[in-house]
């Protein structure tokens, strides 16, 4: 992990001052009012009645009704999580008490678990509905204006890295439309909700567990190393955080300070996360110059698509023996220096699916999301928003 890399910043509390707050309640239930959750009458007429002034017993009221009651939601003093603290805290040299202190204030998230439970009918994707929803008219319009603000950054992530400011762009877009949508959940409690309890219906149940156990030592090594409370930070429902929705790992290793200030900011600095975003994709061995996919027709006389579609969209295929099973390919693709995969598009039951061939930069992208709706998306997105910037202010 990249430790270096990250930023330092000032620390709003020490480790013994969380540990005191380990019964307080998460951020979100911090204002005071007559019908608080988690509320101990008993304990605030005690207050009231030892303390005559009225200020002072207003107050001991209002952080009485911040202790949230013991709950199954509640990840404190579970056996599991206290183990999985103490190796936490011996594998990254942690204050053991701030590690359990943190974990303790953890809730599990029946909305994040219902996220990532299997479908009992899954039916069947349709990548035109996904595409009309990704490359609407407001990431477009958001994109020009994206662009538009931060061309010369843009321009120099392309020089350096080889990834196009379009690709940047359609990441960005899809991901979090330039900031506008990072997340609502607590990344402590999405974390630890996927690392504690993960629905073993999924038929990947305990790796997926263990990459989120996983996730979650990083966040909380994230946080001490950069003074982030961790009982603040808000992502999406996996724990992805920032403008670019990085992982917290994946916020160690390939997080950039683009812009040279001291510090890195995935969540209000759009420098940093381009930067950082065509670092990610150029560790994952971008090539500049390469497209990402060319067009195919399909030869229905001569087509082998199980043998076409064998190692989905891995490219693993030179020019020559994509032709041998029946695909069309364009003198461009014909051309291609590398293996090729056939990407299938499916549209639902009532239309034909579609296909494109891609490189290893379209499988690049998907390193990001394993999905090729994702990297189609993301690759649409972005040229849709070139084709609406002025000309000279596009990288070429």
């Amino acid at each position: 992990m990249l430790l270096a890399a990250l930023v330092t910043l000032a620390c709003g509390y020490s480790v013994t001052a969380l540990a005191a707050r380990s019964q307080a309640a998460p951020s979100a239930q911090r204002d005071c009012g007559p019908a608080n959750a988690g509320k101990d009458p008993s304990a605030a007429k005690i207050s009231a009645a030892k303390d005559k002034a009225g200020k002072k017993a207003k107050k001991r009221k209002c952080l009485a009704s911040k202790v949230p009651a013991p709950s199954a939601a509640s990840y404190a003093n579970k056996p599991a999580t206290r183990a999985a603290a103490d190796n936490i805290a011996q594998n990254n040299a942690l204050n053991r008490d701030w590690v359990r202190a943190t974990l303790a204030q953890a809730h599990m998230l029946p909305e994040v678990v219902r996220a990532v439970t299997p479908a009992q009918d899954p039916g069947v994707r349709n990548w035109q509905v996904y595409r009309d929803r990704m490359v609407d008219p407001v990431r477009v319009e958001a994109g020009v204006q994206f662009w538009l603000r931060n061309a010369k950054t843009l321009e120099r992530a392309e020089r350096e890295t080889g990834v196009p400011a379009s690709v940047i762009v359609g990441i960005l877009g899809v991901e979090t439309i330039y900031g506008r949508r990072m997340g609502k959940y607590r990344v402590l409690d999405a974390l630890a909700t996927l690392a504690f309890d993960f629905p073993a219906s999924h038929p990947k149940a305990p790796a997926r567990a263990a990459y989120f156990l996983q996730e979650l030592e990083s966040y909380l090594v994230w946080c001490q190393a950069t003074g982030r409370d961790p009982l603040a930070v808000r992502g999406s429902y996996a724990g992805a955080m920032g403008m670019a929705q990085f992982m917290p790992s994946s916020w160690q290793k390939y997080a950039v300070d683009f812009d040279a200030d001291g510090r890195v900011d995935l969540f209000d600095n759009s420098k940093d996360a381009i930067g950082s975003i065509a670092n990610y994709l150029a560790a994952f061995g971008w090539k500049a110059g390469m497209p990402t996919h060319y067009p195919v027709q399909l030869d229905s006389l001569r087509l082998n698509l199980p043998a076409l579609l064998e190692r989905d969209i891995l490219p693993s295929m030179s020019p020559a023996q994509m032709a041998e099973r029946g695909a069309i390919l364009p003198p461009q693709a014909l051309q291609h220096v590398g293996l090729l995969a056939l990407i299938e598009l499916v549209n639902g039951n009532d239309a034909p699916a579609s296909y494109v061939v891609g490189t290893d930069n379209f499988y690049v992208v998907t390193r990001y999301n394993w999905s090729s709706f994702y990297a189609m998306s993301v690759i649409e997105l972005g040229l849709a928003v070139k084709a609406q910037i002025p000309a000279g202010t596009a990288p070429n």
